[in-house]
Parts: C-alpha cells; structure tokens; sequence
C-alpha cells in the first residue's frame, strides 16, 4: 500500500479532519481479519495513485482504534467514509468498487 497511510485515533483530529479543510481525506474502517477488506486494499491503492496529492486515502484499524468507529457509527466493514472541510461527506458500506469510489471523491472535488 505505498500510496495509503494508516490513521489512528491519536492523529485522526490532524490526519483526517485538520487536513480535509485543503482536500478530500477518505478513510476506510478496516480489520485484519475481514476477507472484503483485504479485497478492497488493491481498489484502494489504484484509488490513492490515480488522484495522488488531490486527495488522500487512509486506513484505520477497528480493532485498534475502536473508539473512532464508534463516534463515526461504524457498524460494519468495510465502510469508507470521505472527509471535506472537517466533517463527514459521504460514506459507502461494505466492498465498494473503484468507479463509486472514484465518484464520491470526484464530487468532493468538484
């Protein structure tokens, strides 16, 4: 994942919503042991090197980081949540294909 960076709850205020005030942030809520999460890390890295500096996707352990899941209302995973301007601007639920991916992101930037 050379194009994708983890986030925890320790730097998610700077990581995700400090910096979603200058580009669209996309966090994916992940866990080790969830098989649609590992199949959704390639369409994220294809995702995160299509768009380079205009946005920016990062990761984030449920299992470690429970507490950011919960204020989000993260119920299950895989779900992507996208960042504008320090808030939530959308989320998808479970595997989500590049093009919805890419959707939501080109709206932010839009």
């Amino acid at each position: 994942m050379a194009n994708i960076s983890d986030v925890t709850a320790a730097d998610f205020q700077a990581k995700v919503l400090d910096a979603s005030k200058t580009k669209p942030i996309v966090v994916d809520f992940w866990a080790e042991w969830c098989g649609p999460c590992k199949a959704m890390a390639p369409i994220l890295d294809e995702v995160a090197a299509h768009y380079g500096d205009k946005a920016e996707i990062l990761k984030l352990n449920v299992d470690e980081h429970p507490s950011v899941s919960q204020q989000y209302g993260v119920m299950s995973i895989p779900t992507t949540i996208y960042f504008k301007d320090d808030k939530p601007a959308g989320q998808s639920i479970g595997l989500t294909d590049k093009t919805e991916l890419m959707a939501h992101i080109d709206k932010l930037l839009a």
